[in-house]
């Protein structure tokens, strides 16, 4: 994320949970879910924006849902999809770009560094700067992640240790009680995949890798 002189550019792995205000301009090639207020909001292809929005102009070429209030001019690129309830002094759409008033389970995504360190034959926490989903529309206590391939360690309760685990929640993560263990060998690397599963059965998509460096 980086701002200069009223703008705020949202990169492509920074997740915002929160509230932006008195920006001139606001870019979003991440992803954004609180409340946004700005003279200028856009959002790039790929990038997400749910919650309250208030602007003067909104240009959109990636998916923008929740209430929105666009004082002037709303423009929709073919890639765009707006959805929920929304105002707006004038409206451009080019061919193949949604607008509609049906808000829709939004499915989980994953950010964090995915990537952690450990002693050898140690444990490390998985903090919420290493992993963490967000989703608009489920708590945490909502979000599962489901666990694969583990190589040279595994992932535990911390007040488990040494039980390997196959299934934890966001909300796990968020009271630190998920660790990785290091299996002690010689390899200097080890790693894991999740996906991330929401109450409706959506899912993050294709698993992630979380690297680990072994010192």
């Amino acid at each position: 994320m980086s701002a200069a002189k009223g703008t705020m550019v949202v990169g492509r792995d920074t997740a915002i949970l929160g509230v932006i205000r008195n920006c001139k301009q606001v870019e979003v090639y991440g992803y954004i879910d609180g409340e946004v207020a700005a003279q200028t909001l856009i959002v790039r292809e790929g990038g997400r924006v749910f919650g309250k929005i208030r602007a003067e102009s909104a240009e959109v070429h990636g998916v923008l849902q929740g209430t929105a209030v666009v004082k002037n001019l709303m423009s929709i690129s073919r890639a765009g999809s707006v959805t929920g309830h929304v105002q707006y002094g004038h409206l451009a759409m080019e061919l193949g770009a949604e607008l509609s008033a049906d808000v829709r389970n939004v499915p989980p995504a994953i950010f964090g560094d995915l990537d952690l360190t450990v002693a050898r034959g140690k444990a490390v926490r998985i903090t919420t700067a290493d992993l963490t989903a967000v989703d608009p529309d489920d708590a945490a206590t909502s979000l599962t992640y489901t666990i694969s391939a583990p190589t040279n360690g595994l992932v535990e309760q911390v007040d488990a240790p040494n039980t390997a685990i196959l299934v934890f929640t966001q909300a796990d993560l968020e009271n630190n009680k998920i660790a990785f263990r290091h299996d002690g060998s010689d390899k200097t690397v080890a790693s894991f995949n999740v996906i991330v599963t929401d109450h409706t059965g959506a899912t993050s998509g294709a698993p992630a890798t979380v690297h680990v460096t072994v010192r």
